[in-house]
């Protein structure tokens, strides 16, 4: 086997390993970049966790064939260089966005992500997005937002409840009273007021002897005696 050939499978090898290690990728054109230029993009991306490198493009297409990657094959027109992306995606497709502005020779021509291709607008709207630990933290804010309302609110229930409570009772005229009390006054006859306690059996007057101790008068013709005996009622 020659040089070139062995070159060749070490380059498809390299590219095959890459693909099993990640299934984001994109595609630039490098057409007229000077080998400074592009050291410092491959700097810049390695820094995001990406690994930026030219590569022809037949041993590209053989590489990806059968792979996640393999919507790769539509941008490989050109010189080819492609980030393989093991980090935050926007976050390389917004440094390709700012290299590429200060310098024009770059070229983004599409990418892949997750088995889907990217076309330029999707890379651009990538590039706008925050970048993952701003998206993260975001999150959390908004996680804990709700949180700490519910707090509140469950601080605030037991509060209101007693308030509320409290006006309802005054509104309907006070507390009621405890059911002890409603039973004796509903045994109680209206206007009638409670009897005393019954007398003992040692200290009650026989009614015999309030017989034997009244005066007897029959002959009596008082008027007002006569009014009485026939007005009391017969028993």
């Amino acid at each position: 086997m020659n040089k070139v050939r062995t070159a060749k499978v070490a380059t498809v090898d390299e590219l095959k390993a890459k693909v099993d290690t990640t299934s984001t990728a994109v595609v630039t054109e490098y057409r007229g970049m000077t080998v400074a230029q592009i050291s410092t993009l491959r700097r810049q991306l390695r820094a995001l966790d990406a690994d930026y490198k030219v590569f022809k493009n037949s041993l590209v297409k053989r590489a990806i064939e059968g792979t996640s990657v393999a919507p790769l094959d539509e941008f490989l027109v050109g010189p080819t260089a492609i980030a393989f992306v093991n980090g935050d995606v926007s976050a390389v497709a917004k440094a390709l966005r700012d290299f590429s502005k200060a310098t024009p020779t770059l070229v983004v021509k599409g990418g892949v992500l997750d088995g889907k291709a990217l076309n330029v607008s999707d890379l651009i709207a990538l590039a706008e997005l925050p970048s993952r630990d701003v998206l993260l933290a975001r999150f959390a804010g908004l996680l804990a937002s709700p949180l700490s309302t519910m707090a509140g609110l469950l601080k605030a229930v037991p509060q209101n409840l007693a308030y509320g409570l409290s006006a309802l009772i005054d509104a309907k005229g006070g507390a009621p009273a405890p059911a002890a009390q409603v039973d004796e006054v509903a045994e109680t006859p209206a206007g009638v007021e409670e009897a005393g306690s019954p007398a003992s059996d040692d200290t009650a007057t026989p009614v015999a002897e309030v017989a034997d101790e009244a005066p007897a008068d029959s002959d009596s013709n008082t008027p007002e005696a006569s009014v009485d005996v026939e007005e009391a009622p017969a028993e």
